[in-house]
């Protein structure tokens, strides 16, 4: 770790912003209107994750006319499409070019302590206090496998932020744990390669990609669910099965099945080499339909309030068989006797805020915040799904809750250049 040595001073910045992904930028746009000294510190690139920890054939999950900052397009391209991740990463640096962004990349911040009224922050390019600090690290920070994970030598485990492509993996089947967005995806390209696929399907909504002509985040727009402030109780964790592969299309895990795919229920154990799976396939099924009618309901009793001009579609409540799969679950599988070689963890990300060293979090590590703003003075979060709404986590969302944290930062900014009169004419 790069220090500073005594007779060297500190660098002195307002503002530090920790992380250069989406919400760090965001972020810069808003201080940087307001005329607020920062600075953001990247460890890696801008936009590292999108362009190194995904795979290859990865699009972004939601139409480029929705899933960006509104201050700039998708130059030349279709916004009805679907960004590829290097197109998105290319995004995120235009925009820091357009906005000016005051960003250093390839500097890692090790830790941040209370420093007075302000904060000390070390990193591999020596010491800098601030008076503010954002942590804009995002909640996919470590790639999450649960404790259940076979330790078996003969057997290929990586997480689905390493996986690359089907060739990256040994021949034989594969099991896919998770059936979300990148699960599902993950899924249909090792079928396309030829491989033998079981996909293990927790709970999850599935919502459809679009509506009588209109995508679902403009029906979650509309209908104000991007504006919830909780999630529904019990749905805290619940994955999202959508795709905006090929164009876009809804997650059907009925023809998922017809194509080829074994679904199984939620992955419970491993026990010399058989893996168990719990007896709740039929259940998740059905709640991920009743999630997709749902939304399907809502719709219609729009339109039909509104009496906005969209075309009817009943076709899209017709519900095909279940595959066998679904109907005669399989409780166990021994992996070598079923040829499976391979297993992606399709299981999220968990938060690491270890450098951060505050008084700001629960016992379990989990930030504690208001709308982002921090029960420790002067510190900040942002990015985290459900900041301040459902749609904190996306690109457009986080730009909204940059801009309450910025408005947030200046009136403290305010209080503390407050001088009374008699001071200042003394």
């Amino acid at each position: 770790m790069g220090g500073v040595s005594g007779a060297e001073r500190p660098e002195k910045v307002e503002v530090l912003i920790v992380g250069g992904g989406q919400a760090g930028l965001a972020m810069s746009e808003h201080l940087g209107a307001g005329e607020v000294p920062h600075l953001i510190l990247e460890r890696e690139r801008i936009a590292e994750r999108w362009r190194s920890e995904r795979w290859d054939s990865l699009v972004a999950n939601g139409p480029a006319w929705h899933d960006r900052f509104p201050t700039l397009e998708f130059g030349g391209f279709d916004p009805d499409g679907f960004a590829a991740k290097e197109q998105v990463a290319d995004y995120f640096e235009a925009y820091a070019e357009k906005i000016g962004a005051r960003i250093r990349c390839g500097v890692e911040v090790t830790s941040v302590r209370r420093d007075g009224t302000g904060f000390r922050a070390e990193t591999s390019a020596g010491t800098i206090e601030a008076d503010y600090v954002v942590a804009a690290t995002g909640p996919f920070q470590v790639p999450q496998i649960p404790p259940i994970a076979p330790e078996d030598p003969g057997l290929t485990q990586i997480h689905s932020s390493a996986y690359r492509n089907p060739g990256q993996l040994p021949d034989g089947g594969v099991l896919v744990v998770g059936a979300g967005s990148s699960g599902v995806q993950i899924a249909e390209e090792l079928l396309a390669a030829g491989r033998s696929v079981y996909l293990s399907v927790g709970p999850h909504d599935r919502p459809p990609r679009s509506y009588r002509g209109r995508d679902f985040v403009w029906w979650l727009g509309v209908l104000g669910q991007w504006d919830a402030e909780a999630p529904p109780e019990g749905k805290e964790h619940v994955t999202i099965a959508v795709s905006g592969r090929d164009g876009g299309r809804t997650v059907d895990f009925r023809e998922l099945g017809a194509r080829g795919i074994r679904l199984v229920g939620l992955t419970a154990s491993f026990d010399g080499g058989v893996v168990r799976f719990a007896s709740d396939l039929g259940e998740n099924i059905a709640q991920g339909d009743a999630s997709y009618l749902s939304l399907l309901d809502e719709a219609d009793a729009y339109v039909e309030r509104t009496g906005i001009d969209l075309p009817e579609e009943p076709e899209a409540r017709q519900l095909g068989p279940l595959p066998s799969s679904v109907t005669d679950p399989l409780a166990e599988l021994d992996l070598a006797e079923a040829g499976v070689a391979s297993i992606v963890w399709a299981t999220g990300f968990r938060t690491d805020y270890s450098w951060l060293q505050v008084d700001a979090f629960d016992a379990d590590g989990t930030p504690k915040h208001r709308r982002g703003v921090s029960p420790e003075p002067g510190v900040y979060f942002l990015g985290l799904p459900w900041l301040s709404r459902r749609g904190s986590s996306f690109i457009w969302g986080v730009w909204h809750d940059a801009r309450y944290l910025a408005d947030q930062i200046a009136i403290q900014r305010a209080y503390r250049a407050y001088r009374p009169r008699s001071l200042t004419t003394a």
